[in-house]
């Protein structure tokens, strides 16, 4: 088995990854993408404005939700490292995901309408957990297959690309479609965000768009199988040798450094996604046809992030590409809102405020796009580091471990959300233009020392990351002695 799995990894490293199979691979995370903006910037709205759940238990049942599933990630990730099949140990959890993670979306997203208010607490509990546990058990291998495509140090950030592109833009073209088309006011419904119909309907075509693009990205990466590493012999499984496994993996400076990067930039996100259409459509007074308009310019984002992320990775290396990138991505839109409070920015409703805003979105969304790309791909190079010391190859425990981190104190960060509301003293269950001014004032003012502060800490540890591509070939160097 030895000597079939060194042909195997050397078949592996030596193929030619067309665009055609990293289209294949960046379309899978179409369903990622599309779940992901709709628990992010919808589900709060959903239930809390729409469906009438105090704020606090939406952040809660999020919060747990979040919480077990952060839990399974390590164990799905080990899992899959280990699975032995003819499909391989990635593609059977790939294919076996696709059909109840399109149910369990939809669901979330039509509620019995038996039940109303804080009555709806249970179930959008249990939902919440159901569905996410799901999408993992496919993310997760189809996240770690990068790391068995190739070992190339800027292949893998080319490769990566296409799975941010796509997944950016899969969310973003469904969100415009969503809040351009089915969330839109009626001859009752003033605000199309309190549009029920609209949103039962996004639920459904979602749905729809998860299973093929799951399905699609399966099937379309069937044919790397025979070339991707072996699992290791079959051991006697318990809990305690799975963490030791998993916990002698990850422990190496670099490692934690991404590790504490991903709790804070996991937090900032938590409270910028809750709070996002707040900001834009409450903060900025921005209508459901401006929101869709920027959630559009996210594709043209995602097409910049795309073309610039593989040729600043190549020029100044992973980590300094990142660190740059990272520093204007995430100060650029917090600057805006600062200067509005200062009195500094077009009032809402002036005509120069919306373009202003969406020139600034695309170019502050590229960048974000471009260091997550650059992050994760700093991920992939950890794969060969653990190898070196430990012999075994864990690209799902390691990928499973920043979605654990950002799992597990994202759901903190929803909950700073809905706590920045309540101290805000922001109204329920009201239009933007009801809003008192001071509440306004005081979502912004909570809002961007929040954000800017736990960005500014994931910034600062990412800088002690230690892989770079002299790094990375030293290790191909090490293993390719050993015959691995």
């Amino acid at each position: 088995q030895r000597h079939q799995q060194g042909t195997r990894e050397k078949s592996m490293t030596s193929v030619k990854v067309s665009p055609l199979n990293k289209i294949a691979y960046g379309i899978g995370s179409v369903a990622f993408g599309i779940f992901g903006a709709g628990f992010d910037y919808f589900f709060l709205l959903f239930y809390s404005q729409v469906m009438g759940v105090d704020a606090y238990l939406v952040g809660l049942a999020l919060l747990i939700a979040l919480v077990i599933d952060a839990f399974s990630d390590p164990l799905i990730g080990y899992f899959s490292d280990n699975t032995h099949h003819r499909w391989g140990r990635r593609h059977p959890f790939m294919y076996a995901a696709a059909i109840p993670v399109a149910l369990s979306y939809f669901f979330v997203w039509n509620p019995p309408a038996s039940l109303s208010g804080n009555d709806l607490f249970p179930y959008i509990l249990v939902l919440a957990i159901v569905v996410r546990t799901m999408i993992t058990v496919y993310e997760i291998p189809h996240s770690a297959l990068v790391a068995e495509i190739t070992d190339d140090y800027d292949e893998r950030t080319s490769i990566l690309s296409y799975r941010f592109f796509f997944g950016w833009a899969g969310g973003t073209l469904m969100g415009f479609y969503a809040l351009t088309y089915l969330l839109v006011p009626t001859a009752t419904i003033s605000n199309g965000l309190f549009n029920l119909d609209g949103f039962a309907q996004m639920g459904l075509i979602s749905s729809v768009v998860i299973f093929v693009a799951i399905m699609v990205s399966s099937i379309g990466t069937h044919n790397f199988i025979p070339n991707l590493k072996l699992p290791p012999p079959k051991t006697k499984i318990s809990i305690t040798r799975i963490y030791k496994d998993i916990f002698e993996t990850l422990w190496n400076r670099s490692f934690v450094a991404l590790f504490a990067a991903a709790l804070f930039g996991a937090i900032g996100t938590g409270v910028a996604t809750g709070l996002s259409h707040y900001i834009n459509s409450f903060f900025w007074g921005f209508s459901t046809v401006q929101l869709g308009q920027i959630s559009l310019s996210v594709a043209l984002s995602a097409v910049i992030a795309l073309i610039v992320t593989p040729v600043i990775s190549k020029k100044f290396g992973k980590k300094r590409a990142a660190i740059t990138v990272g520093l204007f991505a995430f100060t650029i839109l917090p600057a805006t809102i600062t200067l509005r409070l200062f009195g500094l920015m077009p009032d809402n409703g002036d005509p120069r405020l919306f373009p202003l805003m969406l020139i600034i979105t695309i170019i502050d969304v590229s960048l974000i796009i471009s260091y997550q790309t650059l992050a994760t791909s700093m991920i992939a190079d950890l794969v060969e580091l653990s190898e070196v010391k430990t012999g075994r190859r864990s690209e799902g425990v390691f990928f499973a471990s920043m979605t654990f981190v950002k799992k597990f104190v994202q759901g903190f960060g929803v909950v700073m959300a809905t706590t920045i509301l309540t101290i805000a003293s922001f109204p329920v269950a009201v239009t933007p233009d009801n809003v008192p001014a001071d509440a306004l004032f005081r979502l912004g003012a909570l809002y961007v020392p929040t954000v800017v502060t736990v960005w500014m800490l994931m910034i600062f540890c990412i800088s002690y990351y230690e892989v770079n591509r002299d790094k990375h070939k030293a290790n191909l160097n090490t293993l390719g002695r050993r015959g691995n």
